[in-house]
């Protein structure tokens, strides 16, 4: 009996080890994820029409083999 109780406990703190490091592997990718959301959103509002930007040039826009 004092053998199975120290297997369980033994299992028990691997995997309270094993659910910390998905946390943490969790908060890092959150945080990965709201990144890039900005930089969505960042993007987003720079490709609307009438959006503040520089003024462009229509030869920029001409392909460089003509």
């Amino acid at each position: 009996m004092e053998s199975r109780i120290t297997e369980l406990e033994i299992k028990l703190g691997l995997n309270e080890d094993h659910l910390e490091e998905i946390n943490r592997t969790v908060f890092r990718q959150q945080q990965q994820i709201d990144l890039l959301q900005a930089q969505i959103r960042e993007l987003y509002q720079l490709m609307q029409p009438g959006a503040p930007s520089e003024p462009r040039n229509p030869r920029d826009d001409i392909p460089p083999h003509y």
